[in-house]
């Protein structure tokens, strides 16, 4: 009883605790190589799974170039910019930026794929913008000193990164759809996504001139916080949530999913040891209110 909806609120715990985790080895590794390392602990992962039981067979080779571009856009792109923004935002202010990838999916189903935008709806994108602004703005008191919830450098910055690393996901997903409405199974797809994400920041290393280094040497307590993360994040969450949509009502499922930014407050408050802003509360819990309106409309 409950299980499909309980998968759904594991994978936003999952999404929540991996957040936090991820805080640690992106700023001591940079965006860029953390997001590089995590995403080959991924495709290793997902790899196994997929030989193991060989479902290779359900992917349509006419569907590569929808596959590369959702690849490229929503995880290459998508995740690096999410870590971008996690560096100069904190996991908080980073998880109710990520947020907006719900009613950004729902104004590009409107506009790309002729999908219903109901006044329910735009009522729901409203609630979760309102929510956006309002942990941000009023989401930390001034006697909280710890660094999650410092802002380095411009806000405006981390806004632009946070907004754009969500539009990357939620293009990637319009993107994919058609792939998964063929009957392509999930993880092999996740496992191809993930694939073309790893192999492409791998090659940023590689470019001429060295642009992109390393901020900090590699140790072996950052590959397994790195592990962790990529494991909670891309292994569980995405695992329970698959599994919570094959049974599961796909609104209720999604809402309940959007839950990570709330879940992620009490775990910031028993980290840190410092209670969470009135604003970041009640901005999250706009942000789920919102989600609701839109996922179940």
């Amino acid at each position: 009883m409950f299980l499909f909806e309980i998968a759904a609120l594991g994978a936003a715990a999952s999404w929540a605790v991996g957040g936090l985790i991820s805080a640690k080895p992106a700023a001591h590794l940079g965006a860029i190589g953390f997001n590089c390392m995590r995403m080959w602990v991924v495709v290793m992962f997902l790899g196994a799974y997929v030989f193991a039981t060989g479902v290779w067979a359900t992917v349509d080779a006419d569907h590569g170039a929808l596959i590369f571009l959702s690849g490229f856009i929503g995880i290459f792109m998508g995740d690096t910019l999410l870590f971008l923004t996690l560096n100069r935002m904190g996991p908080r202010r980073t998880a109710i930026l990520f947020s907006m990838n719900a009613p950004i999916s729902a104004l590009l189903g409107w506009l790309f794929l002729s999908e219903d935008l109901t006044f329910q709806s735009v009522l729901g994108i409203l609630s979760v913008l309102a929510g956006v602004i309002l942990s941000i703005a009023f989401g930390k008191r001034k006697d909280q000193l710890h660094k999650w919830e410092a802002i380095r450098g411009p806000v405006a910055i981390g806004i632009l990164f946070g907004t754009l690393a969500a539009l990357s996901q939620s293009v990637g997903s319009i993107i994919i759809r058609p792939v998964m409405a063929s009957g392509a199974d999930p993880v092999a797809i996740s496992l191809m996504r993930c694939t073309i994400a790893a192999v492409g920041l791998l090659a940023l290393f590689f470019l001429p001139g060295r642009p992109f280094r390393l901020a900090n040497p590699v140790t072996k307590g950052i590959i397994a916080l790195a592990s962790v993360s990529g494991m909670l994040g891309m292994g569980l969450g995405m695992t329970l949530i698959l599994f919570a949509l094959s049974g599961g009502e796909v609104g209720i499922i999604s809402t309940l999913s959007a839950t990570s930014p709330a879940m992620m407050l009490p775990v910031l408050w028993w980290q840190t040891r410092e209670f969470p802003a009135i604003g970041a509360w009640i901005g999250a819990l706009l942000v789920i209110m919102g989600c609701a309106m839109i996922f179940m409309t």
